[in-house]
């Protein structure tokens, strides 16, 4: 399994965000629409990512549900024929939901910024800090928590849960 360590974040305000993302980024700005199929999965999360007809990803993670820098453990499989995957995933497993954002992306060394305008729930940041091996989790939670003050991304903004928890939350009127 790969790990990095992640932040999810509420955002106030996407322009402030986006400036000062693009000064910590050594990387042009990517814009991205991606759909999140989540499954039922006995353990940990499983999803599928939906990018293009002809692109696709299947992640599944590990990762604690605290609204701190976490370790998140995950194996990730690329696919030519996502809707093919989708339709086998979706045959053998419950359904959990979708979620659907525009992804902004930036990078920064070994750091993934997100800025994601998430369909029914707003504007969050994420930052994923990918470990090589060798690097430690307290590393990268410093490298997090360094970008964290760059970038504006205050501990009370700090979010717990997947974007999918999110929602269901905010289905079931708790969130």
């Amino acid at each position: 399994m790969a790990t990095n360590i992640e932040i999810k974040a509420i955002v106030r305000d996407a322009e402030r965000f986006r400036a000062a993302a693009r000064k910590v980024s050594d990387s042009d700005e990517t814009i991205m629409e991606q759909e999140d199929v989540f499954f039922d999965s006995p353990g940990g999360r499983l999803k599928l990512r939906l990018l293009s007809p002809s692109s696709g990803q299947l992640i599944y993670y590990e990762r604690p549900d605290n609204a701190g820098p976490r370790p998140s453990d995950y194996f990730l499989f690329e696919t030519p024929r996502p809707d093919s995957l989708l339709e086998v995933l979706g045959k053998a497993l419950a359904v959990r939901g979708r979620v659907k954002k525009t992804r902004s992306l930036y990078m920064s060394g070994a750091a993934r910024i997100h800025l994601d305008e998430v369909e029914g729930l707003g504007t969050f940041a994420e930052i994923e800090v990918v470990l090589v091996p060798g690097q430690s989790a307290q590393e990268g939670a410093s490298i997090a928590d360094h970008l964290m003050k760059k970038l504006g991304i205050q501990r009370g903004d700090l979010v717990a849960g997947a974007y999918i928890d999110l929602l269901e939350a905010r289905r079931e009127g708790t969130g």
